[in-house]
């Protein structure tokens, strides 16, 4: 029996998936508006050490559990799935709210992010698979059709939503602490997502898994403790303790000898979680490190061009927040115009290497910022790469998923987010190690920390080693774009069955294989 949605279900289903992405995407950066007055209230005397805690937690958590989401998606159905990460975000949500003390709250925020890891990356297969059974399937179904057009709505919906949640992120969260009580930055979660809970439960029919499969808990084990390792080094590595203590080398081999026991267990089990013969997959293959690579350079490049704005420009941090969005502009156009570009002939790897290239534009023209470089110019180049990276946020998860084996589109889709979750936490310190290094050499003694206490020629001369050590990291950052407009050069263009180029074909032998979906 197939499962059958109407068209008012799927578009109840399809604003259901909007508002759990951007609940994602606002929670993502909402709180670090308000860590002052949630530090004041909790614990005055020592809250501001937990800070980092309460933010990486989230993320640790996240991204420890995305691989076992993608898994459960292929094997439970993402019906399924979906309520499970919404209903353990809530409880998180709802936890963080009621925390009396740093560590409760830092804990709640963990089991937050345990959810959190799977509201984009299960909404995305959920849009996918609302496109009907004949493009659900990736290879295995029809790659054209109605809803399987390159920029369709699953494309465009990432940028457009995620520019829009960068923009309310942290004015929202700036509104709530200042204006109510922090509590409802996570009280105001509770009603959208039951909304979206309800909305799951009675509204969506997606194709139900009915032949009994493992889940590898053991694989999913490994890749959570060795992203949880890595990410810990790059939390802690240069700022916590050196990168040659013995602290970060015990936690490189570990998570070295962790990398290669999950490599044994993906190459032996009958159920990976990350199954290594997407690798063989060239469009996988590419997306996958494309993804890593638009992480590294999209977050390593919105942290320092803060930094800049408030240690050279002298902007005060709410208001340095304002300027993301002239970014989240690019974004949402991108997403409001792709799929008319997709109409007018644009495959996927036209939008991947425009994007590449703009992204690449924009941070070559952030590597030539100075002390004197006006605001409205630092504006129009993050607007421009709102309009590079609003091209890559969705169409790279719609490539994968449209070359995805079948049966495998849960751990194709959550691997895309697994791999650019890793490349923002590497760039980020990658970055900050180059700055250091840089700053080390060029400045007047000291760390970039104590430049706001010096005066007179020394603070000018640590300004223009700071200004001249960011160029070198958004030349590092626009190496890191060069490479993707490279590799998005090497993906595959075929005609799509509409008569529009596109990267990626079905191949009818999967479809042949894949198991006619039942009502869930």
């Amino acid at each position: 029996m197939s499962a059958v949605m109407t068209g008012r279900q799927r578009m109840v289903g399809f604003a259901l998936c909007i508002a759990t992405i951007l609940l994602a995407v606002l929670d993502t950066n909402i709180v670090s508006s308000a860590t002052v007055p949630i530090v004041g209230d909790l614990d005055p005397a020592h809250g501001v050490d937990k800070i980092p805690w309460l933010i990486a937690g989230y993320q640790l958590a996240a991204t420890a559990a995305l691989p076992l989401y993608g898994r459960l998606c292929d094997v439970l159905g993402a019906k399924r799935v979906l309520i499970g990460a919404v209903t353990c975000f809530l409880a998180g949500s709802a936890l963080c709210g009621m925390a009396s003390s740093m560590d409760q709250l830092i804990a709640a925020r963990a089991l937050q992010g345990i959810g959190g890891g799977g509201l984009m990356s299960v909404t995305m297969v959920v849009l996918r698979e609302l496109k009907g059974p004949e493009t659900a399937g990736g290879k295995g179904g029809k790659a054209g059709g109605k809803g399987g057009k390159a920029g369709g709505k699953g494309g465009s919906v990432g940028g457009l939503v995620a520019g829009t949640g960068m923009a309310l992120g942290p004015w929202l969260g700036g509104l709530l602490a200042d204006h109510a009580d922090w509590r409802w930055i996570f009280y105001v979660n509770l009603p959208v997502g039951l909304a979206v809970l309800a909305a799951a439960v009675r509204v969506l029919r997606l194709p139900a898994r009915t032949t009994r499969r493992t889940i590898d808990f053991l694989g999913a084990g490994l890749a959570a403790a060795f992203s949880t390792v890595l990410l810990l080094v790059t939390q802690w590595g240069g700022e916590h303790y050196a990168w040659s203590s013995p602290q970060i080398v015990g936690l490189i081999a570990g998570g070295a000898m962790l990398l290669a026991l999950f490599l044994r267990r993906q190459s032996t089990t009958a159920e990976p979680v990350l199954p290594l013969s997407l690798f063989r997959i060239r469009e996988l293959r590419y997306g996958f490190a494309i993804q890593g690579l638009v992480g590294a350079a999209m977050m390593g490049s919105l942290i320092y061009v803060m930094i800049y704005l408030q240690v050279v420009r002298g902007v005060a941090a709410s208001s340095a927040g304002l300027f993301l969005i002239p970014m989240a502009i690019g974004m949402t156009v991108v997403g409001l115009l792709s799929d008319r570009l997709a109409s007018a002939g644009w495959s996927q790897k036209t939008f991947v290497i425009g994007g590449t290239v703009c992204a690449s534009a924009a941070l070559a023209l952030l590597a030539t910022l100075s002390a004197d470089t006006g605001l409205w110019a630092v504006r129009a180049m993050l607007l421009l790469m709102g309009l590079g990276f609003g091209q890559l946020v969705g169409q790279l998860i719609q490539l994968v998923q449209d070359t995805a084996p079948a049966g495998q589109l849960g751990v194709a889709t959550t691997g895309v987010r697994f791999f650019q979750t890793l490349g923002g936490a590497l760039g980020a310190a990658v970055f900050g190690s180059v700055l250091s290094r840089m700053y080390a050499a060029r400045g007047p003694g000291g760390t970039t920390s104590t430049i706001e206490r010096l005066t007179g020629h020394a603070r000018q001369q640590a300004m223009d080693a700071f200004v001249s050590s960011l160029s070198v990291v958004f030349w590092c950052a626009t190496g890191l774009m060069l490479l993707a407009v490279l590799l998005a050069s090497r993906l595959p263009s075929r005609p799509a069955p509409d008569g529009t180029e596109r990267a990626g074909t079905a191949d009818a032998k999967d479809g042949e294989r894949q198991a006619a979906p039942a009502a869930a």
